[in-house]
């Protein structure tokens, strides 16, 4: 009598589970909700205007592999979801063609893109320091490849120093120190002032210094 209850009992926890089952998956209690939520190119995409004008976020091309490079070429493209745009009759469409020249982003001219700067490498050493920068093209600018890209750039930051201003400084008031201080050499700038610019040695050799340009901010950076 035991076996057999414990047998009708197994038998019923199994259909019990067998109807979850058949329920959970034929009959599911919640329905996920279709995504209404636009992408975030849409907000550079200018609506009703011409579909070859479009910034290259907002568009998908096909690669033209006839392209010879640095010549001009024509690609196919088609815009993106939710994207709207014309074409010179004023009638909407999807596919359309732009012209741009064959090179890849990387390969553009220094204005086609933005890099970010540096403040922690000199400017001003022998040879010159370089600085590992993320570069990205300008939004109306066309090329092939990835549009964010890595590039060894020279140091070129500046603090504000002008040239003239540390020239002016060394020629009249170069004897104490003044030229050293503003470029923040306050060490030098002592040493001047204590010993009379060197004995107007030191003064002479920071006027030629400083007028070709050896001698040049304490932080590193380049001249305005």
């Amino acid at each position: 009598a035991g076996s057999l209850m414990t047998t009708k009992h197994s038998q019923t926890q199994s259909t019990f589970a067998k109807s979850l089952t058949s329920t959970s998956t034929n009959t599911p209690y919640f329905k996920a909700a279709e995504s209404t939520e636009i992408p975030s190119y849409v907000t550079k995409c200018p609506s009703n205007g011409l579909c070859s004008r479009l910034p290259p976020d907002c568009m998908t091309c096909n690669t033209n592999y006839s392209c010879v490079y640095g010549k001009p070429a024509t690609f196919d493209c088609k815009v993106k979801p939710h994207v709207h745009c014309l074409d010179q009759n004023n009638h909407e469409q999807e596919n359309f063609t732009i012209n741009m020249t064959c090179q890849f982003c990387w390969q553009l001219a220094t204005t086609d893109y933005v890099c970010t700067n540096s403040t922690s490498c000199m400017t001003v050493s022998c040879p010159r320091q370089r600085y590992n920068a993320t570069c990205t093209v300008r939004d109306h600018i066309h090329c092939l490849g990835n549009r964010v890209f890595p590039k060894m750039l020279y140091c070129n930051w500046t603090g504000g120093y002008k040239w003239s201003t540390a020239l002016a400084l060394s020629i009249t008031l170069g004897g104490f120190g003044a030229d050293r201080f503003y470029l923040g050499q306050w060490r030098e700038g002592l040493g001047k002032l204590f010993s009379f610019g060197g004995l107007g040695i030191w003064t002479l050799i920071d006027v030629l210094l400083i007028g070709v340009g050896y001698v040049g901010p304490a932080d590193g950076s380049l001249y305005i």
